[in-house]
């Protein structure tokens, strides 16, 4: 299964429009796709529901099959960081899930599980894997939390579950300013909302795909439904389909999460389609010793990811 292709802005913005003003035959008119379908029934479900109390976060992690890398040691090495930056938070609730046809070596904590994938469908299985985890989530006894995908290379700032657990976002929390390093160079820069000054600068949810935290209710079999059909889409329908769905996200207060490009085993390396991020890095690079300093305190040895 391929990953679903985006709709247009137009059609977004008249969806949009058309839920707002409860217009169903409009939305029609305008033939919504599953995840749109999907985005609205949660919409419904949602309508007049007390927003329950978020109690934990879950993060989603498809992890690429050995077969399909030449340095499997070194993929699981990244995901090792990856979780030890999760490990690492000072608010413990939190767990992780990560999907793969090989069990990984993973850090020694009951947080962490792996969920075997055998799916023997060619091409890239990325999509099937968050597929598969969004359907084991659904059947977790877990209280109401937030969701999140995560890509096995990333890396997640210190505080950042405390930050969602404190502030309750009704919807769900947006990775607008992050960081992404290219490790070839290392070299860091910063993404965020273009300014005046900056105005090519790109908000990170356009760059990586580990920039959304969803609001979940396991009491509403709406919710993972809808995950199930978001997260085959890109990074850039996040914010519109949980728009759509009624559970507008929150920018996070700083920048949250690294993303490391150009290690030999990226997904997107995999595709040729990193070079714009390396021109990224090289345009709006992080030169002040006292912004690098502060962003290696929050990010347990970034330059080792």
């Amino acid at each position: 299964m391929a990953q679903e292709p985006a709709t247009s802005k137009p059609h977004r913005a008249a969806l949009r429009l058309a839920a707002r003003l409860e217009r169903p035959g409009v939305i029609d008119r305008l033939g919504p796709v599953t995840s749109e379908r999907a985005a609205l029934a949660l919409r419904e479900a949602l309508s007049g529901k007390v927003t329950p109390r978020r109690k934990q976060v879950s993060f989603l992690i498809p992890l690429v099959s050995p077969a399909h890398v030449t340095d499997w040691t070194a993929v699981t090495e990244r995901l090792n960081a990856t979780l030890h930056c999760m490990i690492a938070q000072d608010d413990p609730h939190w767990h992780a899930m990560i999907c793969c046809q090989e069990r990984p070596p993973l850090p020694e904590d009951e947080r962490i599980s792996w969920l075997p994938f055998d799916d023997p469908t060619p091409g890239n299985d990325k999509w099937r894997k968050l597929g598969a985890l969004v359907n084991r989530l659904a059947r977790l006894p877990l209280p109401p939390g937030y969701v999140m995908s995560f890509d096995a290379d990333d890396l997640l700032r210190q505080g950042v579950v405390s930050e969602m657990l404190r502030r309750q976002a009704p919807g769900g929390y947006l990775v607008e300013s992050g960081y992404v390093m290219d490790d070839a160079t290392g070299r860091i820069a910063l993404a965020d909302r273009p300014t005046l000054s900056q105005p090519l600068r790109k908000p990170f949810w356009k760059l990586c795909g580990s920039c959304a935290a969803l609001a979940h209710d396991p009491e509403l079999p709406q919710s993972a439904e809808f995950l199930y059909h978001m997260l085959q889409h890109e990074h850039r329908m996040f914010p519109y389909l949980a728009a759509l769905s009624g559970q507008a996200l929150a920018p996070l207060s700083r920048p949250s999460v690294l993303y490391v490009l150009n290690h030999g085993e990226n997904f997107g390396a995999r595709r040729g389609r990193v070079g714009y991020k390396t021109r990224f890095v090289e345009r709006f690079r992080i030169d002040d010793p006292a912004v690098l300093a502060e962003l290696a305190a929050g990010f347990p040895d970034p330059g080792g990811a």
